[in-house]
């Protein structure tokens, strides 16, 4: 007999992630593989492979499951790489970059999802992941950064605000951020070059809801 829950994983990936283009095979085997029900409130377990965003209290939610695939093939993280994840959440992503990488740095606002990360983490056997509660947007991480890849699990209103992330990457390190207001947000990879030099991406059209705290730009009254 099937298991229900192992087929919901499959169909996840079958019917949601690849037609999304996503075709990295590591990506892939990762997403069957990790229980992505024991990150989702206990209420919400039905849903663990649906197609919607399952809130998490706050009135913050995971995201889609085919956007944290995107996500992942577009850093393309190395077993070597060092990364930070601002927004940490249910800490289903935080396992997912911890399974693909050395280390990562995730910090929340919250200090709820911080705890409740850091208990299924350690339900999951991962120990990679440093979380830590706080306002990422207060300032740069110096005594953990610079970083191979960040990624910024909440949008940003306007591409100025990239700017405290993009100081934090190695030369060669990537950047996936969400930009932009209702009704038309992109996603990015921003690469840094060489010397103080980045190159920019454009990945695909989403909506995510705001990362806390990111200031809107100025409007102007006349």
């Amino acid at each position: 007999m099937t298991n229900p829950v192992a087929q919901a994983r499959f169909n996840m990936v079958e019917q949601q992630i690849r037609p999304w283009e996503v075709f990295d095979p590591k990506v892939l085997k990762l997403l069957e593989e990790l229980p992505r029900e024991a990150f989702v409130p206990e209420e919400y377990l039905h849903l663990a492979y649906a197609d919607i965003e399952i809130p998490i209290g706050h009135n913050q939610a995971m995201m889609l499951p085919r956007v944290e695939a995107k996500l992942l093939q577009a850093l393309d993280l190395k077993p070597s790489d060092q990364v930070l994840e601002v927004g940490t959440g249910s800490g289903f992503l935080t396992a997912c970059l911890a399974r693909l990488s050395k280390r990562v740095v995730s910090i929340d606002i919250h200090e709820e999802f911080t705890r409740l990360a850091g208990e299924r983490l350690d339900r999951q056997g991962i120990s990679n992941a440093l979380l830590r509660a706080g306002d990422a947007l207060a300032g740069p991480l110096d005594e953990e950064g610079p970083f191979d890849a960040i990624a910024v699990t909440g949008s940003l209103p306007d591409e100025a605000q990239c700017e405290l992330f993009r100081r934090q990457l190695k030369p060669g390190g990537r950047l996936f951020v969400v930009v932009g207001k209702k009704p038309v947000m992109e996603a990015f990879l921003i690469t840094r070059l060489a010397g103080q030099g980045f190159s920019e991406e454009r990945l695909f059209e989403t909506l995510l809801a705001p990362l806390e705290h990111a200031e809107p730009p100025p409007t102007f009254e006349f």
